[in-house]
């Protein structure tokens, strides 16, 4: 009998309640501390995803893309293909900053179908562009 197991990604910041606060919002869901933990705060998105965030005081944020190349554990948010220009808004809007933007975008006015951010920590997170099937129909704002 397998033990029932939950997984959560967990980032490391300085200022965990503003990380925490950052992907709530970026990602239309909440953020509360994790029952008998007080370093750590989950966020819940209506997709049903969990991330959390812990307190770690000499957190340094990590470099990313590094230059030559190499990939690095990071968050990849997927979009409805109509809704990425919005989606990049949003997120500078809450505090994420422009690193890189790749894939030439196939539709009138698109420049990118993959943009790469960090977010207030330092941490690199995707939005990319999918089918708008692709994207659970709980999780899509209207």
């Amino acid at each position: 009998m397998t033990v029932p197991k939950t997984t959560v990604l967990v980032l490391d910041s300085a200022e965990p309640e503003l990380l925490a606060r950052f992907y709530a919002e970026l990602l239309g869901g909440t953020a509360a501390p994790a029952p008998d933990d007080g370093d750590l705060l989950l966020v819940s998105g209506p997709a049903g995803v969990v991330l959390g965030v812990r307190r770690d005081p000499h957190h340094a944020p990590p470099s990313w893309p590094l230059p030559e190349g190499s990939q690095q554990a990071h968050l990849h948010i997927l979009v409805p293909a109509p809704s990425l220009d919005d989606a990049e808004r949003e997120a500078v809007a809450l505090g994420a900053r422009p690193v890189a933007a790749e894939d030439p975008g196939s539709g009138p006015g698109s420049r990118t179908t993959v943009r790469r951010y960090a977010d207030p920590a330092g941490h690199g997170f995707v939005l990319s562009a999918v089918r708008q099937a692709a994207v659970p129909a709980q999780s899509r704002r209207g």
